[in-house]
């Protein structure tokens, strides 16, 4: 898949959360995009004291069936040139990025059960990556385990459970780590789901993304209870 570059404009920035957005880009330039489920583009960005910007990469959160504009999702890490650059622009703003591209994309295994666990914003390529194998309308069972830190930090929980209500074989939960009180959900570290529900991996299939932390314990996880393919993106915004 060839690399591109791409000239768009912000056509909606949609607040999510006190330092989570997303950010809808309409094509111009090329006015339309072709990529795989979980790819990403990138945006070369000024950093103060460089001469020569530095380059972020973003994953897709929109499905890949939507070809003229793509849309983001954005964490805004102070002090971060790529999402400070990010969040800076409005509704008609043009901004320019290169791809797609990225090893971490999903894969076409019928055969396999699907469990996707994510920490943070690293639901974006995941959320792409659902969109997209339930629309294959296939059996097989998809998973998604979803660590978030607080009730603030909560967004497409409303989304998910639709999508649950939709597709019978589609099941998510949502754990937070610090919950503050009147939270009646899974508390603790999403490794924890892992650990305590996933008994077999035979004819699984795991995607994982987020912090190096997480993916490092559940793939340590995973491999103790067999072999099986695992797809792993470490995710940070900056």
């Amino acid at each position: 898949m060839a690399i591109h570059t791409f000239t768009a404009v912000v056509k909606g920035v949609r607040p999510l959360t006190h330092d989570v957005r997303e950010l809808d880009l309409a094509l111009i330039e090329p006015a339309a995009i072709q990529f795989k489920a979980g790819q990403f583009v990138s945006f070369d960005v000024p950093k103060a004291g460089r001469p020569a910007p530095v380059t972020r990469p973003y994953s897709i959160v929109s499905p890949p069936s939507v070809q003229d504009r793509i849309t983001l999702l954005l964490n805004l890490v102070p002090g971060g040139p790529g999402s400070t650059y990010l969040f800076s622009l409005n509704t008609g703003d043009r901004t320019v990025f290169k791809g797609p591209t990225g090893a971490f994309y999903l894969r076409d295994e019928e055969s396999r059960n699907l469990l996707f666990v994510a920490t943070g914003t690293g639901i974006a390529p995941i959320r792409s990556m659902i969109a997209t194998q339930l629309a294959r309308r296939t059996n097989q069972t998809v998973t998604l385990f979803w660590g978030l830190r607080s009730q603030r930090d909560l967004y497409y929980q409303a989304e998910f459970a639709e999508l649950a209500r939709a597709h019978s074989h589609f099941s998510f939960t949502t754990i937070l780590s610090r919950p503050e009180p009147g939270w009646t959900g899974s508390t603790g570290r999403v490794t924890a789901l892992v650990q305590e529900r996933v008994a077999s991996v035979q004819n699984l299939a795991v995607y994982l993304c987020g912090n190096g932390g997480m993916i490092r314990d559940v793939t340590t996880l995973i491999q103790g209870r067999g072999l099986c393919p695992i797809y792993r993106e470490k995710y940070y915004d900056g």
